[in-house]
């Protein structure tokens, strides 16, 4: 098994509970294609640095997965298909993190 960073963006007009239905799917479809996820980090909604299909701000979500190397097509081709995924990166790394993003330390910075 392999491990992945695994960044998905939504389109704005999401609400943030559809957004956390939206990853609620990818995971489930991450274990139907044998993988596990072992975090989630919701980082919000966030301005774009350019305009992807009519989208100013789009919604962030980072996903810390376990999946065999040979389904990365397949969760990719699925990401691909589904209309409210705007962007997608999968990354491969060695190992998990078990420490929050450099994404969600900014935003608990800014909340204080």
């Amino acid at each position: 098994m392999a491990y992945y960073d695994s960044v998905l963006v939504f389109r704005q007009d999401l609400t943030e509970p559809q957004v956390k239905e939206k990853a609620a799917k990818f995971a489930e479809i991450i274990k139907e294609l044998g993988g596990d996820v072992k975090a989630t980090e919701f980082w919000g909604l966030k301005n774009l640095a350019y305009i992807i299909r009519k989208n100013r701000k789009a919604h962030y979500v980072m996903l810390n997965i376990e999946l065999p190397g040979s389904q990365i097509t397949e969760l990719e081709r699925r990401s691909r298909i589904d209309e409210d995924v705007i962007r997608f990166l999968n990354v491969r790394v060695d190992e998990l993190s078990s420490t929050p993003s450099i994404m969600m330390k900014k935003n608990t910075e800014e909340a204080e």
